[in-house]
């Protein structure tokens, strides 16, 4: 296959089909999205069949458990991607939201309007369902997209790309709004991240090397995180009923997801009665926990296992049952700890004292900042968005969990009646 041509013609129907998709109405789309979840719904055998076949690949090419649990395409993993479809489908069509209206000196009025983004590139690995996800946010929000799945997913990926076409064109709406690239060669993910003449933006979906890779090549605007190294500070103020709690939630609720916990944070004041109980319960769950030398010291008198914590645990995004633990002076040190070892993903603190609170949201520099709540609230779905693409640490356009809002971009319009510049 001529990568550079395939990739050129990709490029070229998907700049096409985002016109089209402009101008889209509403009940069109969601009828697409109501037509693409029938059709998964009728193909489920050919989906099964895709997905054994990257299954058994994936088993002979030693792919580990986890992986191989992502990649599976259940019968429930289904339902959910048909939920999913008509979740989006009941959403709010951001297109067209005309904000800020207001009346100038000159008589003209001024105002902006929600638009689409144009061409969405998604990279992701092993998850098929992510196929579905990604094209349904796109295609609400009026965005045509090329969807580059891992190579293990890569027939389930095109069994599902078959069912999204025809839900498209029964819709009539064109088929190349959703575009799964067909080829396993890492040279078309090279190509597609330095279209600028054919793509809008990138998103990318997986592990800290993926990210890194595609913010190092691309020549168009990159929405991501690198990784999710996210803290929970408790307050010398805090309610320790409620700090227990969240700090526990925070780590084990899920291990393997950017808005777990990696780093506790406990103010000294109250290291000795919170760290106990909570050493006994990460220890029943069986987290292996490294702290400070002052952390250490009051796990292990209390009788529980605590190895000691390096410069580098600061650092990592452990998404596994490891948890840094770090006793600081006070508020001031959390902040100065977060903003010098984070990844401006969560973060949050627990306290009873309502100056402190709003110190933390005002001096703590990342994408979400919570008070006396888990950071496992940091999801497109919990924070009402419906759905979302994947969380953003940038500053620039879309930060936090990007949903339907964060696929589009707003542009002034003006109104007049005939009005000239003096």
């Amino acid at each position: 296959m001529d990568i550079e041509a395939y990739m050129q013609q990709l490029g070229a129907n998907a700049r096409t089909a985002s016109r089209a998709m402009a101008r889209a109405g509403t009940d069109t789309k969601n009828q697409a999205l109501h037509a693409i979840a029938e059709v998964l719904d009728g193909e489920r055998q050919p989906l099964a069949m895709a997905n054994k076949r990257d299954m058994d690949n994936a088993r002979k090419n030693g792919l580990e458990a986890a992986l191989l649990d992502r990649l599976e395409l259940t019968s429930g993993r289904i339902d959910g991607m048909i939920e999913g479809l008509e979740q989006v489908a009941a959403l709010p069509d951001p297109v067209g939201e005309i904000s800020d209206m207001n009346y100038r000196p000159s008589g003209i009025q001024v105002g902006k309007m929600r638009v689409p983004l144009g061409v969405v590139g998604i990279i992701y690995e092993s998850r098929p369902n992510v196929t579905v996800e990604a094209a349904s946010l796109c295609l609400k929000s009026g965005n045509a997209t090329i969807l580059r799945g891992g190579s293990e997913a890569i027939h389930s990926n095109q069994a599902i790309a078959t069912c999204i076409k025809r839900g498209l064109q029964s819709a009539g709406l064109t088929g190349d709004a959703v575009q799964v690239i067909e080829t396993t060669d890492r040279a078309a993910v090279g190509k597609l991240v330095t279209m600028s003449e054919f793509v809008d933006v990138i998103v990318p979906r997986g592990g800290k090397g993926l990210i890194e890779r595609i913010s190092r090549e691309a020549r168009v605007p990159v929405i991501k995180h690198l990784h999710g190294v996210c803290h929970v500070y408790i307050d010398g103020q805090a309610d320790l009923d409620k700090a227990h709690n969240i700090a526990f939630n925070a780590k084990t609720h899920r291990y393997g997801v950017c808005n777990a916990m990696e780093t506790l944070l406990v103010a000294e004041s109250v290291a000795e009665s919170i760290l106990p109980s909570l050493a006994a319960s990460y220890t029943e769950a069986g987290v292996n926990m490294r702290g400070c030398e002052a952390a250490k010291n009051i796990i292990i008198t209390t009788g529980f296992p605590c190895e000691a914590a390096s410069e580098d645990d600061w650092h990592e995004e452990y998404l596994a049952h490891v948890l840094a633990i770090r006793v600081v002076k006070g508020v001031d040190a959390a902040i100065e700890h977060i903003n010098m070892y984070g990844s401006q993903h969560t973060d949050a603190i627990v306290t009873e004292n309502y100056s402190i609170g709003r110190r933390f949201l005002n001096e703590v520099d990342s994408s979400s900042v919570m008070i006396n709540a888990s950071t496992r609230f940091a999801d497109g779905f919990e924070y009402g968005l419906g759905a979302e693409i994947g969380i953003s640490t940038d500053k620039i356009h879309a930060r936090g969990p990007v949903g339907l809002d964060g696929l589009t971009s707003q542009k002034y319009i003006v109104l007049g009646d005939g009005h000239i510049r003096e």
